[in-house]
């Protein structure tokens, strides 16, 4: 059951474009459009009080209404936490918001709750995401990020690159850790966020979650107790249409 005194939304943004799979959150998997899965699994989440949709599209909104979500209609967005920020920075009676990504179907509700126990938990941070250990072949992979932290479970630097560097591969192997593309933000930290705009680091590897590190930001990182499985492209899709059909998920 939720706890009476803290109050949380999930927010899943999705958007029409994209350059690889325009559409892709309306994209069918097992009778229904993705973005419904999504949803779905979200509210599914013991921690998660209301499941809104942030969207520019109102073919994405009515999928959304029809799974349950509310939706929200934004503009035209730097980055999905922007689009988040859009949707509830104006809005009372929240403490967290978590930031779920439309285009990942299978969303594990336990993962949902984990991240947001951590922050109950670490209420000194304003920033939690998560992690997953990381299989050593898809190191290199640009596709795939990692992420490093401190004895304390804070982010020191993300990367599409293999990080830490594998001078002694048994021992980088242990310590690779997959990234989760799910966010939970308390307003203030939100708030400052999407207000320093987008930073170096950030632009260089096409990751904003460095925006909050070059800032001085600290990011929680907990490990998450299932795995993920996102959609960025056709053939992703049918992997996660395969997964349903063997009853993985």
């Amino acid at each position: 059951m939720v706890d009476s005194l803290i109050h949380v939304v999930a927010v899943i943004p999705a958007r029409w474009g994209s350059t690889r799979f325009p559409g892709k959150v309306l994209a069918e998997i097992a009778g229904e459009p993705m973005i419904s899965h999504v949803v779905r699994h979200a509210g599914e989440a013991a921690r998660i009080d209301r499941v809104l949709v942030a969207t520019d599209d109102q073919r994405i909104a009515r999928a959304a209404e029809s799974a349950g979500a509310e939706a929200v209609m934004t503009g035209e967005c730097a980055s999905g936490t922007d689009r988040v920020a859009e949707a509830m920075l104006d809005r009372e009676g929240w403490e967290i918001v978590v930031n779920v990504q439309g285009d990942e179907p299978l969303i594990a509700p336990e993962n949902i709750d984990a991240l947001v126990d951590g922050m109950i938990g670490t209420p000194e941070v304003g920033i939690a995401t998560l992690c997953r250990p990381l299989d050593p072949g898809r190191a290199t992979d640009p596709n795939t990020v990692k992420v490093v932290r401190d004895v304390r479970g804070r982010a020191l630097y993300f990367s599409r690159a293999a990080i830490p560097y594998p001078r002694e591969a048994s021992v980088a192997a242990g310590l690779w850790r997959l990234h989760l593309g799910i966010y939970g933000y308390r307003r203030d930290e939100l708030a400052r966020f999407v207000e320093l705009g987008p930073s170096p680091l950030e632009r260089a590897e096409a990751l904003e979650q460095l925006r909050a590190l070059e800032n001085g930001i600290d990011i929680l990182v907990l490990d998450a107790p299932r795995g993920a499985y996102g959609v960025d492209t056709p053939e992703d899709l049918e992997q996660v249409q395969r997964l349903l059909e063997r009853g993985v998920f």
